[in-house]
C-alpha cells in the first residue's frame, strides 16, 4: 500500500476507487487524510471505521470533517471521525489553505470573525472563501464551526463543565446555536452525548484565583515517542517557566484571554494520546488552548510517512528503530522561542537556559503564587522592547539583537506564528541584525512547524554524523537530499542519537 507520504493532495479524492481500496483496508494511518461520507445512512465515517464496509456506490470521499458537514452528513457514533488528528497536508503545508486551517483551529475566526481571518492572511474574504472551499471542501464559517462542535463533544464527554459553560468554552455565541449545532452534527443533544459518555468523570474543577482546571485527552497518531519528546523537553527547560517531573511537563504560557498553566504526560498503547491539564484564566480559551498544546507535542504529524522516506537512508536505519513516531517538538510561542535561540547561539545548552532564566526572572511577570517549579510567564515582546539593551546582561551585540527582534514583534512587523508565511519570516529574521541562517532555521522548524529544515551547520547534527573540518556542511547538505521533505524529523533523530548518549544525566525524571 502506498504510504500517506503520497497522498497530501486533494489530488487522491479524484480517485475514488483507490479511496475505497483504502477504506477496505482499514489502515489508520489514512484517517484524518480523507473521510468517507456514507449517503446511504447519511453518516461520515474514517477510513478505519470498523463498520461494514459500504457499497461503492454509497459512499463519498471528503477532505474535511467540516466538507461532510456542509454536506448534510453526521459523525459516525462509533469511530468518530471528527475527533482524529488533524490532517497532516494543514498541519504541515506552507501554502495559504495550511495557515487559514491553522487560525481556524487556533480560533482566529471566533475572536475577529471571517474578516480578521482574510486580514491576517491579505486575502479578502470572498477569495478565502473560494480557497478554502477549492481546497477542504467548506468555507471559513463552516470550518470553524466543526472545529467548535469537536471542543464541545471533549468537553461534554471528558469533562463535569455545565453545559452553559461548555457552549461558552467552545465558542459559541448562544446555548441554542450551541444545542442546534451539536444536534446537528452528531444526532444528539449535549446531555445524551453526556449520558452515553456515563456521565463526566468530574475532570473540571476551580483553580486557584478564580481559574478552571481541564483534564482532556489528545490523540495522537501511532507510533507515538512521547518518551522521548520528554526528555528533549527536559534538557531545554527553563527555570521558572518550564518543568519536567514524574513524566510530565508543565509550563506558562500567555493565551488570547488571559494567562494560563498547562501539564503534558503522554500515554502509551494502541492509540497514543497525551493527558492535558490546563489552568485556565478564561473558559473561552480552551481551544486555543488544545491546539498549543498539539503543536508543542506534533500530535498531528503522520510518522507512517516519515519512517517511508527516512527509511531510504540506511544510516539512520538504528535511529528509526530506537524512536519510531519520534516528533519535532513544537513550541506554543514563537517569540519566546526566537529569544531563546538568539540566547542559546554559539553557547552550550546549560548555558543558553541559564542565559534563559535570568531574563525571565528579571523582565518576566511573576505569577501571583509560585505553581511547583513554576514562577513566571515569559518576558514578553513589549517589555523587552522597553528594556532596552543597558537592561540586558550580556554582550551587547547579543542585546541589541533581542531588542530589534523585540521591536519587530512588538509593532506587529513580524508575526511569528503558524498563520504566516514561513519564507517570508526567516527573510524578516535574517534581516535583522544578528540573527543567522541557523536560528531562522530553528524557529522554522520548532515555532513554524517547517517539517522540511536543514540545520547545516549545527554542530550536534556534525557530531551524530561523524562530520568534521570544512567540508562538513557540504557532506551534510548532500545527505539531506534523501530526507526530504522531513528534514527536520531527520534531524531531531540525529539529535537524539547524541542526547540518549547522556539520557542517565537528564535532569528530572522524564
Amino acid at each position: 500500500m502506498t504510504a500517506p507520504s503520497h497522498l497530501l493532495s486533494t489530488s487522491l479524492l479524484g480517485d475514488g476507487d483507490r479511496c475505497y481500496r483504502l477504506l477496505a483496508g482499514r489502515d489508520r494511518r489514512f484517517d484524518g487524510v480523507f473521510y468517507v461520507g456514507v449517503t446511504s445512512t447519511g453518516i461520515y465515517c474514517r477510513p478505519s471505521c470498523p463498520a461494514r464496509t459500504p457499497r461503492r456506490e454509497n459512499t463519498r470521499f471528503l477532505p474535511s470533517a467540516a466538507a461532510a458537514q456542509a454536506a448534510g452528513l453526521r459523525a459516525c457514533r462509533r469511530c468518530r471521525p471528527d475527533a482524529v488528528p488533524g490532517s497532516p497536508q494543514w498541519d504541515v503545508g506552507a501554502d495559504a489553505t495550511g495557515r487559514a486551517m491553522r487560525l481556524i483551529g487556533d480560533g482566529v475566526v471566533d475572536r475577529q470573525g471571517v474578516p480578521g481571518l482574510a486580514r491576517r492572511l491579505g486575502y479578502s474574504q470572498r477569495q478565502l472563501h473560494r480557497l478554502l472551499v477549492d481546497g477542504v471542501g467548506a468555507g471559513p464559517l463552516a470550518l470553524a464551526r466543526a472545529r467548535r462542535a469537536q471542543t464541545a463533544r471533549t468537553l461534554v464527554e471528558s469533562t463535569a463543565l455545565s453545559l452553559a459553560n461548555v457552549a461558552f468554552a467552545s465558542g459559541f455565541r448562544s446555548p441554542r446555536q450551541f444545542n442546534a449545532t451539536v444536534q446537528e452534527v452528531y444526532g444528539l443533544p449535549p446531555g445524551e452525548l453526556r449520558r452515553r459518555a456515563h456521565g463526566a468523570a468530574g475532570d473540571a474543577a476551580a483553580g486557584p484565583g478564580g481559574s478552571v482546571l481541564l483534564q482532556l485527552r489528545l490523540v495522537a497518531r501511532a507510533p507515538f515517542d512521547g518518551r522521548a519528546l520528554l526528555h528533549f523537553l527536559d534538557l531545554h527547560a527553563v527555570d521558572g517557566v518550564e518543568q519536567v517531573r514524574d513524566g510530565t511537563y508543565r509550563r506558562t504560557l500567555v493565551l488570547p484571554h488571559g494567562p494560563a498553566v498547562l501539564a503534558l504526560r503522554p500515554e502509551v498503547g494502541d492509540l497514543p494520546a497525551v493527558r492535558c491539564t490546563l489552568r485556565l484564566a478564561d473558559l473561552r480559551d480552551v481551544a486555543p488552548a488544545v491546539e498549543r498544546c498539539r503543536r508543542l507535542a506534533d500530535l498531528d504529524a503522520d510518522p507512517a510517512a516519515v519512517h517511508e522516506v527516512l527509511s531510504d537512508d540506511p544510516d539512520l536505519a538504528a535511529d528509526l528503530s530506537r524512536h519510531p513516531g519520534l516528533r519535532v517538538p513544537g513550541h506554543p510561542d514563537g517569540f519566546e522561542l526566537a529569544v531563546r535561540a538568539v540566547l542559546g547561539q554559539q553557547v552550550s545548552l546549560a548555558s543558553a537556559r541559564a542565559l534563559t532564566a535570568r531574563l525571565v526572572r528579571e523582565l518576566g511577570e511573576p505569577l501571583p503564587a509560585p505553581d511547583g517549579g513554576l514562577t513566571h510567564r515569559f518576558p514578553t515582546a513589549e517589555a523587552i522592547a522597553q528594556a532596552g539593551p543597558g537592561r540586558l546582561a550580556g554582550p551587547r551585540s547579543r542585546a541589541r539583537t533581542l531588542v530589534a527582534l523585540a521591536e519587530a514583534v512588538a509593532t506587529g512587523r513580524l508575526l511569528l506564528d503558524r498563520s504566516t508565511d514561513r519564507y517570508e519570516v526567516r527573510s524578516s529574521l535574517l534581516g535583522l541584525p544578528g540573527i543567522g541562517p541557523w536560528t531562522t532555521g530553528y524557529v522554522a522548524m520548532r515555532a513554524l512547524g517547517d517539517p522540511d529544515v536543514l540545520l547545516d551547520g549545527d554542530v550536534g547534527l556534525h557530531a551524530a554524523m561523524d562530520l568534521r573540518g570544512p567540508t562538513a556542511r557540504a557532506a551534510l547538505r548532500a545527505r539531506a537530499r534523501l530526507w526530504r521533505p522531513w528534514t527536520s524529523y531527520a534531524a531531531v533523530h540525529l539529535w537524539h542519537r547524541v542526547l540518549d548518549a547522556r539520557w542517565p544525566q537528564q535532569r528530572g525524571a522524564a
